[in-house]
């Protein structure tokens, strides 16, 4: 069965008026009155249970931060250090990520870097340089195996915006809009209608498939941007001649997107905060999970618009925001934007400013069907974590990893406390993209390079929760 069929079952109604509330404007968390004996810290996260009113008839309970989710933007300044208290209200012990910071090990928020974790109903202190500039965010890295109401299958997530000082301010409304599914459970049947890059070259395709019946995997049909699907609070108001600024999250732990606002083109600036060598002007953005993109909009078209999933079925089920012009009263439009693969490379030069490669690290994605019992394994090289210092790098040097996926998903693929630079996309060179996750395609590869300069231990795994959960993931270290 096809997603857009069970949706049928139980689907959403869109509503004609009404869209998606923003309380996560651009300001800075205001420190928490209960702060520890030694002093205020800059900011509080208090980790505890939570209602989140997608609509007025759809009430669900999670656990977020400081009652919300997603949780405060957290604006801090880049190279100057912050503290934050970490409250945990709850039962079981919790990590907090900051996804894309340079960042030591002990700070990064991973049981499998050694982090150390928050406890049950205690709390801890951390000290961090935030950098670098751009947009970033912070997650619950707790594993969560078959229990759906842990780590990122919640509401723990929140941005995080890096001032690096330079910004200038050339638009007029700043919006920070998170993409997110809601209501996990698991299911052998469904199939994905948005993973982007099935008609792409297939390079890692084996000359035999595994016909074994596939396990387990997570799907929703429940949707919202920030906190409130399409149909629901606040539309966003805008006026003709205006410019906005859109700082977009991928918050999904199952699903890559594709976005677009009808009437209007988005002018990508920058992917995972990281301004890109060539912005380029287009009619959608694809984000994997856990991806940033930001674009800045002109405001030319007046009417009543939505913002939402080109997949008719996940938009109407919440995966949406009406944009209003000043002055328009009507029904929200939609209108299917053209087709067009999603290309890294477009955004990318010619040469690279960085030194050329040293070694290369070769990694080969492969899915073992009902592996786990119910579930799916993912190996890297053959094994599922853990991977006995395999991946040991030598400090200052500069490595070419090249990933090979040999399974019929699309993962994005995350390396923490490291930047790479896009090198090539299925046999498309590409240089100076600078980012910190990348989709690597539908049996497909994706190549990217990276100077070993942040010491100590570093993870790398797919960003969907339950292929992490389930092996897809290794340590890097050094030597």
């Amino acid at each position: 069965m096809k997603r857009r069929d069970l949706l049928k079952l139980g689907g959403m109604a869109l509503a004609q008026a009404g869209a998606a509330r923003f309380p996560l404007l651009a300001q800075t968390m205001p420190m928490h009155p209960a702060a520890l004996a030694d002093g205020k810290a800059d900011y509080t996260l208090r980790i505890a249970p939570v209602m989140v009113e997608l609509d007025r008839s759809h009430i669900i309970s999670t656990i977020g931060y400081n009652g919300t989710a997603p949780g405060p933007v957290l604006r801090m300044r880049e190279g100057k250090p912050v503290t934050v208290d970490v409250i945990n209200d709850t039962d079981t012990p919790e990590f907090v990520h900051w996804h894309g910071m340079l960042i030591p090990p002990e700070l990064d928020g991973t049981s499998e870097e050694g982090s150390p974790h928050v406890p049950p109903h205690g709390q801890r202190r951390f000290q961090l340089t935030p950098g670098p500039a751009g947009s970033r965010w912070y997650h619950s890295h707790a594993m969560a195996m078959d229990d759906l109401h842990k780590g990122s299958y919640t509401g723990q997530f929140g941005f995080v915006y890096v001032d690096g000082g330079n910004d200038p301010g050339h638009y007029d409304q700043e919006l920070f809009l998170a993409l997110r599914d809601w209501e996990p459970f698991f299911t052998a049947t469904m199939e994905d209608d948005d993973d982007d890059t099935h008609n792409s070259p297939m390079l890692e395709r084996p000359p035999t498939l595994n016909t074994d019946p596939n396990g387990l995997e997570v799907g929703s049909m429940t949707y919202s941007i920030n906190d409130k699907s399409l149909g629901s609070g606040e539309p966003i108001r805008v006026r003709e001649g205006q410019r906005l600024l859109i700082r977009f999250l991928n918050a999904s732990a199952i699903e890559n997107r594709r976005i677009a606002l009808p009437g209007h083109k988005m002018k990508v600036i920058a992917l995972d905060g990281n301004p890109v060598p060539t912005p380029q002007t287009l009619d959608s953005i694809f984000l994997g999970a856990g991806e940033r993109i930001d674009v800045v909009i002109e405001m030319n078209h007046p009417g009543v618009w939505i913002l939402g999933s080109t997949e008719k079925i996940v938009r109407e089920s919440g995966l949406g925001v009406v944009v209003e012009y000043t002055g328009q009263h009507r029904p929200p439009q939609w209108i299917d934007p053209p087709k067009a693969p999603w290309d890294y490379t477009i955004f990318g030069t010619l040469t690279s400013n960085a030194p050329a490669p040293q070694q290369t690290i070769d990694m080969v994605f492969e899915k073992i069907p009902r592996a786990d019992g119910k579930f799916n394994s993912w190996l890297v090289n053959g094994k599922p974590y853990p991977h006995e210092r395999e991946f040991v790098l030598q400090q200052g040097t500069r490595y070419r990893l090249v990933m090979r996926n040999r399974t019929d998903d699309a993962h994005p693929m995350h390396l923490h406390r490291h930047l790479w630079e896009l090198a090539e996309i299925n046999g498309k060179k590409t240089a100076g993209i600078i980012k910190d996750t990348v989709v690597v395609p539908y049996f497909g590869r994706a190549i990217v390079d990276f100077t070993a300069n942040q010491p100590g231990l570093s993870l790398f795994h797919c960003h969907i929760q339950q292929h992490m959960d389930y092996g897809f993931k290794a340590l890097f270290r050094y030597a």
